[in-house]
């Protein structure tokens, strides 16, 4: 998950450098799964296994509801700050834990309902004060469509571990960009950009940083519940506020601060609370 974090770190900022020389979204996301799809294919292929999987079915709904997620994570990117963006997207683990309880029958811990606790509270403190100003200095339709991108992630992880019982791993990442790609290159439309060889080169980046996250990601979903091994992620919120201001020279707002140190605080929980509460309730018997 730390790998997979330091990959979607940098993917953003490549997609929020490419959007400031006016590349469309859906533009953005067809050559990342352009790329992801080449370099899933041949590792599909390099094990010797069939691209199709099992459960086909189930694989095109998660490739699909990815595809769906994507698309908003990437404009919420474009239209917010990198650390802002980053945090809302990232809540994710809420969703994920809640519907592992529902879907996946996993027991959500104590440390879990304590990271819950901890991320909402974390969001109510970032939003609230954009929400009630008059000039609101992070746009409201792109604070909503992050969330839609993070419930939306939420959803695809939750395929992603129980697909993991009967697909590879190599095939759950396949069909994401199987979807994503004819998708988007719908969507774009006429609105198609042709873009310059160093913006070329970037396009590839997100692709190549994709695969570095999504591999990440789907290996520590199948050795890990939903809930507790999606929480690792939260380490990028540090990557991308630290790429957003030598990058793009954004500061964070005290309250950007103040409420990503709640949401990182409840997931250091969620991850190490376990370890924590076992030799205090020893001591306790």
């Amino acid at each position: 998950m730390l790998l997979s974090a330091f990959g979607f770190a940098l993917m953003s900022a490549c997609v929020k450098y490419i959007s400031n020389y006016g590349i469309p979204v859906f533009e953005i996301v067809a050559a990342r799964a352009l790329v992801s799809l080449i370099i899933s294919y041949v590792d599909v292929r390099r094990k010797g296994i069939s691209i199709w999987g099992n459960n086909r079915p189930l694989l095109f709904l998660r490739g699909t509801v990815g595809t769906m997620a994507l698309m908003c994570v990437y404009y919420a990117i474009t239209t917010l700050p990198l650390a802002e963006a980053t945090i809302l997207q990232y809540v994710h683990p809420v969703f994920t834990a809640l519907l592992g309880v529902l879907f996946l029958k996993e027991r959500v811990q104590q440390s879990t309902m304590i990271c819950i606790a901890f991320c909402l509270v974390g969001l109510l403190v970032m939003v609230q004060p954009n929400m009630i100003g008059n000039n609101s200095e992070l746009p409201l339709f792109s604070i909503m469509v992050a969330l839609c991108g993070a419930f939306g992630s939420s959803i695809a992880y939750v395929i992603v571990r129980k697909l993991s019982r009967s697909e590879d791993s190599s095939v759950i990442i396949f069909y994401f960009p199987l979807v994503a790609l004819p998708v988007s290159t719908l969507l774009i439309w006429q609105d198609f950009v042709w873009p310059s060889l160093f913006i070329t080169a970037m396009l590839v980046l997100v692709g190549t940083f994709t695969q570095i996250g999504q591999y990440g990601l789907t290996k520590a979903m199948q050795t890990q519940a939903a809930g507790k091994a999606s929480a690792y992620s939260y380490v990028q919120i540090v990557f991308s506020a630290l790429l957003g201001v030598w990058v793009f020279n954004e500061i964070p707002s005290v309250w950007t601060y103040i409420g990503g140190g709640l949401i990182v605080t409840g997931a250091l929980i969620n991850v190490f609370g376990k370890q924590l509460l076992v030799p205090f309730k020893g001591k306790e018997s």
